[in-house]
Protein backbone atom coordinates (compact mmCIF):
# COMPACT_ATOMS: atom_id res chain seq x y z
CA UNK A 1 0.00 0.00 0.00
CA UNK A 2 2.71 2.45 0.98
CA UNK A 3 4.67 1.76 -2.20
CA UNK A 4 1.61 2.34 -4.38
CA UNK A 5 0.72 5.62 -2.68
CA UNK A 6 4.21 7.15 -2.53
CA UNK A 7 4.49 8.43 -6.14
CA UNK A 8 1.14 10.24 -6.17
CA UNK A 9 1.56 14.02 -6.16
CA UNK A 10 5.29 13.91 -5.52
CA UNK A 11 7.33 16.79 -6.89
CA UNK A 12 10.46 15.50 -8.63
CA UNK A 13 12.53 18.60 -7.80
CA UNK A 14 11.77 18.97 -4.10
CA UNK A 15 10.81 15.41 -3.18
CA UNK A 16 7.80 16.87 -1.38
CA UNK A 17 4.11 16.26 -1.99
CA UNK A 18 1.54 18.55 -3.60
CA UNK A 19 -1.69 16.69 -2.98
CA UNK A 20 -4.00 19.67 -2.79
CA UNK A 21 -7.78 19.41 -2.53
CA UNK A 22 -9.75 18.70 -5.70
CA UNK A 23 -6.70 18.43 -7.96
CA UNK A 24 -5.47 15.55 -10.10
CA UNK A 25 -3.22 14.27 -7.32
CA UNK A 26 -6.14 14.37 -4.90
CA UNK A 27 -8.26 12.39 -7.37
CA UNK A 28 -5.52 9.75 -7.66
CA UNK A 29 -5.37 9.43 -3.86
CA UNK A 30 -9.14 9.03 -3.74
CA UNK A 31 -9.01 6.34 -6.39
CA UNK A 32 -6.34 4.54 -4.35
CA UNK A 33 -8.57 4.67 -1.24
CA UNK A 34 -11.57 3.30 -3.14
CA UNK A 35 -9.51 0.46 -4.61
CA UNK A 36 -8.15 -0.48 -1.18
CA UNK A 37 -11.68 -0.53 0.24
CA UNK A 38 -13.20 -2.58 -2.55
CA UNK A 39 -10.31 -5.07 -2.63
CA UNK A 40 -11.18 -5.91 1.00
CA UNK A 41 -14.88 -6.32 0.34
CA UNK A 42 -15.77 -3.14 2.24
CA UNK A 43 -18.82 -1.04 1.36
CA UNK A 44 -17.45 2.16 -0.19
CA UNK A 45 -19.16 5.56 -0.22
CA UNK A 46 -18.40 9.27 -0.49
CA UNK A 47 -20.43 11.56 1.76
CA UNK A 48 -22.02 14.90 0.91
CA UNK A 49 -18.80 16.78 1.78
CA UNK A 50 -16.44 14.63 -0.28
CA UNK A 51 -15.10 12.54 2.60
CA UNK A 52 -14.51 8.88 1.77
CA UNK A 53 -15.77 5.94 3.85
CA UNK A 54 -15.21 2.18 3.78
CA UNK A 55 -17.58 0.13 5.94
CA UNK A 56 -17.39 -3.30 7.52
CA UNK A 57 -20.79 -4.08 8.97
CA UNK A 58 -24.02 -2.11 8.79
CA UNK A 59 -23.44 1.68 8.80
CA UNK A 60 -27.02 2.26 9.94
CA UNK A 61 -26.52 0.13 13.06
CA UNK A 62 -24.86 3.02 14.89
CA UNK A 63 -22.14 2.99 17.55
CA UNK A 64 -19.49 2.37 14.86
CA UNK A 65 -15.77 2.48 15.56
CA UNK A 66 -14.10 4.68 12.95
CA UNK A 67 -10.42 5.14 12.12
CA UNK A 68 -8.52 6.99 9.41
CA UNK A 69 -7.01 10.37 8.64
CA UNK A 70 -6.38 12.33 5.42
CA UNK A 71 -4.40 11.97 2.17
CA UNK A 72 -3.92 15.61 1.13
CA UNK A 73 -0.73 17.54 1.92
CA UNK A 74 0.69 20.96 2.60
CA UNK A 75 2.78 22.42 -0.27
CA UNK A 76 5.84 20.17 -0.58
CA UNK A 77 4.81 18.24 2.50
CA UNK A 78 6.06 14.89 3.70
CA UNK A 79 4.80 11.39 2.99
CA UNK A 80 3.59 10.52 6.51
CA UNK A 81 1.36 13.37 7.74
CA UNK A 82 -2.12 11.99 7.06
CA UNK A 83 -1.36 9.04 4.78
CA UNK A 84 0.23 7.05 7.63
CA UNK A 85 -3.12 7.06 9.42
CA UNK A 86 -5.04 5.92 6.34
CA UNK A 87 -2.57 3.19 5.35
CA UNK A 88 -2.40 2.01 8.96
CA UNK A 89 -6.20 1.81 9.11
CA UNK A 90 -6.29 -0.67 6.23
CA UNK A 91 -3.26 -2.53 7.62
CA UNK A 92 -4.87 -2.77 11.07
CA UNK A 93 -7.99 -4.29 9.53
CA UNK A 94 -5.79 -6.83 7.73
CA UNK A 95 -4.09 -7.64 11.04
CA UNK A 96 -7.41 -8.14 12.81
CA UNK A 97 -8.66 -10.44 10.09
CA UNK A 98 -5.43 -12.42 10.36
CA UNK A 99 -6.09 -12.76 14.10
CA UNK A 100 -9.57 -14.07 13.37
CA UNK A 101 -11.19 -11.19 15.25
CA UNK A 102 -14.99 -11.16 15.33
CA UNK A 103 -16.52 -7.69 15.14
CA UNK A 104 -19.45 -6.83 17.39
CA UNK A 105 -19.67 -3.21 16.23
CA UNK A 106 -19.53 -1.72 12.71
CA UNK A 107 -16.07 -0.57 11.65
CA UNK A 108 -15.39 2.28 9.21
CA UNK A 109 -12.18 3.53 7.62
CA UNK A 110 -12.14 7.11 6.37
CA UNK A 111 -10.22 9.70 4.37
CA UNK A 112 -11.28 13.24 5.27
CA UNK A 113 -10.99 15.78 2.45
CA UNK A 114 -8.91 18.98 2.47
CA UNK A 115 -7.49 18.56 5.97
CA UNK A 116 -4.38 20.66 5.42
CA UNK A 117 -6.14 23.67 3.88
CA UNK A 118 -3.26 24.12 1.43
CA UNK A 119 -5.45 25.25 -1.45
CA UNK A 120 -8.25 27.28 0.14
CA UNK A 121 -6.54 28.48 3.30
CA UNK A 122 -8.80 26.77 5.85
CA UNK A 123 -7.79 23.52 7.52
CA UNK A 124 -10.07 20.50 8.02
CA UNK A 125 -12.73 21.61 5.53
CA UNK A 126 -14.22 18.13 5.12
CA UNK A 127 -14.59 17.43 8.83
CA UNK A 128 -15.61 21.03 9.62
CA UNK A 129 -18.47 20.82 7.12
CA UNK A 130 -19.57 17.45 8.47
CA UNK A 131 -19.54 18.68 12.07
CA UNK A 132 -21.35 21.92 11.22
CA UNK A 133 -18.36 24.08 12.15
CA UNK A 134 -18.24 25.49 8.60
CA UNK A 135 -21.46 26.53 6.88
CA UNK A 136 -22.24 26.00 3.24
CA UNK A 137 -22.26 29.77 2.74
CA UNK A 138 -18.82 30.14 4.31
CA UNK A 139 -17.44 27.26 2.25
CA UNK A 140 -18.74 28.83 -0.94
CA UNK A 141 -16.67 31.94 -0.22
CA UNK A 142 -13.38 30.04 -0.01
CA UNK A 143 -11.06 30.77 -2.96
CA UNK A 144 -7.65 29.46 -3.92
CA UNK A 145 -4.68 31.54 -5.05
CA UNK A 146 -6.01 31.63 -8.61
CA UNK A 147 -9.42 32.88 -7.54
CA UNK A 148 -11.15 29.53 -8.05
CA UNK A 149 -13.96 29.05 -5.55
CA UNK A 150 -14.34 25.82 -3.60
CA UNK A 151 -17.64 24.82 -5.26
CA UNK A 152 -16.11 25.36 -8.70
CA UNK A 153 -13.16 23.14 -7.78
CA UNK A 154 -15.45 20.42 -6.44
CA UNK A 155 -17.63 20.51 -9.54
CA UNK A 156 -14.57 20.32 -11.81
CA UNK A 157 -13.50 17.21 -9.89
CA UNK A 158 -16.88 15.57 -10.45
CA UNK A 159 -18.56 16.27 -7.09
CA UNK A 160 -21.80 18.09 -6.38
CA UNK A 161 -21.10 21.23 -4.31
CA UNK A 162 -24.82 21.84 -3.80
CA UNK A 163 -24.90 18.93 -1.34
CA UNK A 164 -22.25 20.14 1.12
CA UNK A 165 -23.15 21.02 4.69
CA UNK A 166 -23.67 19.59 8.18
CA UNK A 167 -24.14 15.82 8.33
CA UNK A 168 -25.60 14.98 11.77
CA UNK A 169 -27.01 11.67 10.52
CA UNK A 170 -23.51 10.44 9.68
CA UNK A 171 -22.07 11.65 12.97
CA UNK A 172 -24.84 9.80 14.80
CA UNK A 173 -23.49 6.54 13.36
CA UNK A 174 -20.14 6.99 15.13
CA UNK A 175 -19.51 5.66 18.62
CA UNK A 176 -15.76 6.39 18.66
CA UNK A 177 -13.18 7.84 16.28
CA UNK A 178 -9.48 6.98 16.63
CA UNK A 179 -6.94 8.72 14.39
CA UNK A 180 -3.36 7.45 14.08
CA UNK A 181 -0.80 10.09 13.09
CA UNK A 182 2.93 10.50 12.85
CA UNK A 183 4.11 12.61 15.77
CA UNK A 184 4.94 16.17 14.73
CA UNK A 185 7.60 16.63 17.35
CA UNK A 186 10.24 14.56 19.21
CA UNK A 187 8.57 13.67 22.50
CA UNK A 188 8.44 9.94 21.70
CA UNK A 189 11.97 9.94 20.35
CA UNK A 190 13.21 11.52 23.57
CA UNK A 191 11.23 9.10 25.76
CA UNK A 192 12.22 6.04 23.71
CA UNK A 193 8.63 4.99 23.02
CA UNK A 194 7.32 3.79 19.65
CA UNK A 195 3.71 4.88 20.18
CA UNK A 196 1.94 7.49 22.29
CA UNK A 197 -1.60 8.67 23.04
CA UNK A 198 -2.77 12.26 22.55
CA UNK A 199 -4.01 14.21 25.55
CA UNK A 200 -5.04 17.49 23.93
CA UNK A 201 -4.58 19.81 20.96
CA UNK A 202 -3.32 23.31 21.74
CA UNK A 203 -5.57 26.25 20.84
CA UNK A 204 -4.49 27.63 17.49
CA UNK A 205 -5.55 29.92 14.69
CA UNK A 206 -4.64 31.80 11.52
CA UNK A 207 -4.67 35.56 11.16
CA UNK A 208 -4.23 37.54 7.93
CA UNK A 209 -2.29 40.80 8.13
CA UNK A 210 -2.90 43.20 5.20
CA UNK A 211 -0.31 45.99 5.01
CA UNK A 212 -1.32 48.59 2.39
CA UNK A 213 1.13 51.20 1.21
CA UNK A 214 1.86 52.99 -2.05
CA UNK A 215 3.35 51.38 -5.16
CA UNK A 216 6.23 53.33 -6.66
CA UNK A 217 9.47 53.01 -8.57
CA UNK A 218 12.20 51.20 -6.62
CA UNK A 219 14.97 53.16 -8.32
CA UNK A 220 13.66 56.71 -8.30
CA UNK A 221 11.65 57.05 -5.06
CA UNK A 222 13.63 58.45 -2.14
CA UNK A 223 13.58 56.32 0.98
CA UNK A 224 12.01 59.12 3.00
CA UNK A 225 9.17 59.45 0.46
CA UNK A 226 8.11 55.82 0.57
CA UNK A 227 5.08 54.14 2.12
CA UNK A 228 6.56 50.67 1.94
CA UNK A 229 4.39 47.94 3.50
CA UNK A 230 7.23 45.43 3.24
CA UNK A 231 9.08 47.18 6.06
CA UNK A 232 6.10 46.92 8.41
CA UNK A 233 5.58 43.29 7.46
CA UNK A 234 9.26 42.39 8.03
CA UNK A 235 9.28 44.03 11.45
CA UNK A 236 6.06 42.20 12.35
CA UNK A 237 7.63 38.85 11.47
CA UNK A 238 10.43 39.58 13.94
CA UNK A 239 7.90 40.74 16.54
CA UNK A 240 6.00 37.45 16.22
CA UNK A 241 9.16 35.47 16.93
CA UNK A 242 10.01 37.68 19.88
CA UNK A 243 6.55 37.52 21.47
CA UNK A 244 6.32 33.75 21.02
CA UNK A 245 9.69 33.24 22.72
CA UNK A 246 8.64 35.43 25.65
CA UNK A 247 5.38 33.50 26.13
CA UNK A 248 6.66 29.97 25.51
CA UNK A 249 4.37 29.64 22.49
CA UNK A 250 4.89 29.43 18.72
CA UNK A 251 4.09 32.02 16.05
CA UNK A 252 4.92 31.75 12.36
CA UNK A 253 4.50 33.87 9.26
CA UNK A 254 4.79 31.12 6.64
CA UNK A 255 2.82 32.54 3.73
CA UNK A 256 3.03 35.89 1.98
CA UNK A 257 1.41 37.60 -1.00
CA UNK A 258 2.86 40.76 -2.53
CA UNK A 259 1.37 43.22 -5.03
CA UNK A 260 2.45 44.15 -7.65
CA UNK A 261 5.27 41.67 -6.88
CA UNK A 262 7.90 43.31 -9.10
CA UNK A 263 11.63 43.32 -8.42
CA UNK A 264 11.87 47.03 -9.26
CA UNK A 265 8.60 48.09 -7.61
CA UNK A 266 7.79 49.19 -4.08
CA UNK A 267 4.81 47.04 -3.03
CA UNK A 268 1.33 48.48 -2.68
CA UNK A 269 0.17 45.50 -0.61
CA UNK A 270 1.92 42.90 1.51
CA UNK A 271 -0.39 40.24 2.87
CA UNK A 272 1.03 37.83 5.42
CA UNK A 273 -0.58 34.96 7.30
CA UNK A 274 0.22 34.37 10.98
CA UNK A 275 -0.13 30.89 12.47
CA UNK A 276 0.07 30.93 16.25
CA UNK A 277 -0.40 28.19 18.87
CA UNK A 278 0.04 27.90 22.62
CA UNK A 279 -0.63 25.46 25.45
CA UNK A 280 -3.55 27.53 26.75
CA UNK A 281 -5.96 30.23 25.55
CA UNK A 282 -4.59 33.03 27.72
CA UNK A 283 -1.07 32.59 26.37
CA UNK A 284 -2.29 32.48 22.77
CA UNK A 285 -4.33 35.65 23.25
CA UNK A 286 -1.31 37.39 24.78
CA UNK A 287 0.91 36.52 21.81
CA UNK A 288 -1.54 37.47 19.07
CA UNK A 289 -2.54 40.73 20.80
CA UNK A 290 1.12 41.70 21.20
CA UNK A 291 1.92 40.90 17.56
CA UNK A 292 -1.02 42.96 16.30
CA UNK A 293 -0.09 45.88 18.57
CA UNK A 294 3.48 45.85 17.26
CA UNK A 295 2.27 45.58 13.66
CA UNK A 296 0.07 48.66 14.06
CA UNK A 297 2.92 50.65 15.54
CA UNK A 298 5.18 49.70 12.63
CA UNK A 299 2.45 50.51 10.10
CA UNK A 300 1.86 53.94 11.63
CA UNK A 301 5.58 54.66 11.60
CA UNK A 302 5.86 53.89 7.87
CA UNK A 303 2.60 55.51 6.75
CA UNK A 304 0.98 52.18 5.99
CA UNK A 305 -2.60 51.01 6.59
CA UNK A 306 -3.16 47.70 8.38
CA UNK A 307 -6.13 45.37 8.56
CA UNK A 308 -6.06 42.14 10.60
CA UNK A 309 -8.57 39.37 9.93
CA UNK A 310 -8.88 36.15 11.93
CA UNK A 311 -9.47 33.51 9.26
CA UNK A 312 -9.75 30.46 11.48
CA UNK A 313 -9.55 29.49 15.14
CA UNK A 314 -9.75 26.28 17.13
CA UNK A 315 -9.91 26.41 20.96
CA UNK A 316 -8.07 23.95 23.15
CA UNK A 317 -9.33 20.41 22.58
CA UNK A 318 -9.21 17.87 25.38
CA UNK A 319 -9.76 14.40 23.94
CA UNK A 320 -12.42 12.50 25.84
CA UNK A 321 -10.73 11.23 28.98
CA UNK A 322 -12.72 7.99 29.19
CA UNK A 323 -11.79 6.95 25.65
CA UNK A 324 -8.20 8.11 26.11
CA UNK A 325 -7.91 6.08 29.31
CA UNK A 326 -9.49 3.07 27.59
CA UNK A 327 -6.84 3.22 24.86
CA UNK A 328 -4.14 3.35 27.51
CA UNK A 329 -5.58 0.33 29.31
CA UNK A 330 -5.92 -1.68 26.08
CA UNK A 331 -2.32 -1.01 25.06
CA UNK A 332 -1.01 -1.59 28.57
CA UNK A 333 -2.80 -4.93 28.60
CA UNK A 334 -1.05 -5.96 25.39
CA UNK A 335 2.44 -4.70 26.18
CA UNK A 336 2.57 -4.59 29.96
CA UNK A 337 3.91 -1.04 29.76
CA UNK A 338 2.44 2.41 30.26
CA UNK A 339 1.97 4.31 27.01
CA UNK A 340 2.99 7.98 27.21
CA UNK A 341 0.27 10.61 26.94
CA UNK A 342 1.30 13.85 25.23
CA UNK A 343 -0.17 17.08 23.91
CA UNK A 344 0.31 18.51 20.44
CA UNK A 345 0.32 21.89 18.76
CA UNK A 346 -0.98 20.46 15.48
CA UNK A 347 -4.63 20.42 14.44
CA UNK A 348 -6.36 17.25 13.23
CA UNK A 349 -9.72 16.00 12.00
CA UNK A 350 -10.02 14.18 15.32
CA UNK A 351 -9.95 17.54 17.03
CA UNK A 352 -12.77 18.89 14.89
CA UNK A 353 -14.92 15.79 15.43
CA UNK A 354 -14.31 15.80 19.18
CA UNK A 355 -17.13 18.30 19.68
CA UNK A 356 -19.58 15.80 18.18
CA UNK A 357 -18.29 12.27 18.94
CA UNK A 358 -15.80 10.64 21.34
CA UNK A 359 -12.35 10.89 19.72
CA UNK A 360 -8.80 9.82 20.50
CA UNK A 361 -5.43 9.81 18.77
CA UNK A 362 -2.37 7.58 18.57
CA UNK A 363 1.04 8.98 17.66
CA UNK A 364 3.88 7.09 15.97
CA UNK A 365 7.46 8.07 16.77
CA UNK A 366 9.16 10.60 14.49
CA UNK A 367 12.95 10.40 15.08
CA UNK A 368 13.68 13.91 13.77
CA UNK A 369 10.50 15.72 14.80
CA UNK A 370 10.38 17.21 11.29
CA UNK A 371 6.95 17.52 9.69
CA UNK A 372 5.32 19.46 6.84
CA UNK A 373 8.58 18.86 4.97
CA UNK A 374 10.00 16.28 2.55
CA UNK A 375 12.30 15.27 5.44
CA UNK A 376 9.34 13.98 7.48
CA UNK A 377 10.05 10.40 8.48
CA UNK A 378 9.08 7.42 10.59
CA UNK A 379 11.02 4.15 10.70
CA UNK A 380 9.32 1.06 9.28
CA UNK A 381 9.52 -0.78 12.61
CA UNK A 382 7.77 2.11 14.34
CA UNK A 383 5.08 2.23 11.64
CA UNK A 384 4.48 -1.51 12.15
CA UNK A 385 4.27 -0.91 15.90
CA UNK A 386 1.69 1.78 15.19
CA UNK A 387 -0.39 -0.62 13.07
CA UNK A 388 -0.30 -3.24 15.83
CA UNK A 389 -1.27 -0.66 18.44
CA UNK A 390 -4.16 0.53 16.29
CA UNK A 391 -5.25 -3.06 15.73
CA UNK A 392 -5.15 -3.70 19.49
CA UNK A 393 -7.29 -0.61 20.10
CA UNK A 394 -9.80 -1.47 17.38
CA UNK A 395 -10.04 -5.04 18.65
CA UNK A 396 -10.73 -3.82 22.15
CA UNK A 397 -13.35 -1.32 21.01
CA UNK A 398 -15.09 -3.14 18.16
CA UNK A 399 -14.66 -6.85 18.93
CA UNK A 400 -15.93 -7.08 22.49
Amino acid sequence: MWRDLLPIGRNAETGGYRRHAWTGADADCRTWFQEQAESRGLAYETDRNGNQWAWLGDPAAGDAVVTGSHLDSVPDGGAFDGPLGVVSAFAALDELRARGAEFTRPLALTNFGDEEGARFGLACVGSRLTAGQLTKEQAYELRDGDGVRLPEAMEAAGYDPAAIGPDPERLARIGAFVELHVEQGRALDLSGDEVGIASAIWPHGRWRFDFRGEANHAGTTRLVDRSDPMLSYAETVLAARREAELAGAVATFGKISVEPNGVNAIPSLVRGWLDSRAADQETLDTVVTAVEKAAREYADRHGVDLAVVRESFTPVIEFEHALRDELGALLRGRTGREVPVLGTGAGHDAGILSASVPTAMLFVRNPTGVSHSPAEYAAEDDCVAGVRALADVLEGLACR
